[in-house]
């Protein structure tokens, strides 16, 4: 379960599993700027006050503020559902 305030886990999972060539450009902008607010709140959040499940979510989806692909962003390069080879 995700903390308060931030992106459900199913959330973000439904939304990493279609790819973007089959979303329409306004699930596309919704993604990101959900992404987006993720992010922020990530960081604004201390690692001392996020839950377990919360800190691994941070690990799966990369809410490191860095720019290199996260673990779901690799899973689907591998499997062919990556929109692009860069990070956006």
């Amino acid at each position: 379960m995700s903390d308060t305030g931030r992106q459900s886990f199913t959330d973000k999972a439904s939304s990493a599993m279609k790819p973007d060539q089959q979303k329409p450009m306004t699930e596309q902008a919704g993604d990101k700027m959900k992404s987006a607010a993720d992010s922020v709140s990530s960081t604004m959040q201390p690692e001392s006050q996020k839950s377990s499940s919360q800190k691994m979510g941070d690990t799966l989806s990369s809410n490191s503020n860095e720019n290199s692909k996260s673990m779901m962003d690799q899973a689907k390069d591998a499997v062919g559902l990556g929109g692009s080879n860069e990070r956006k």
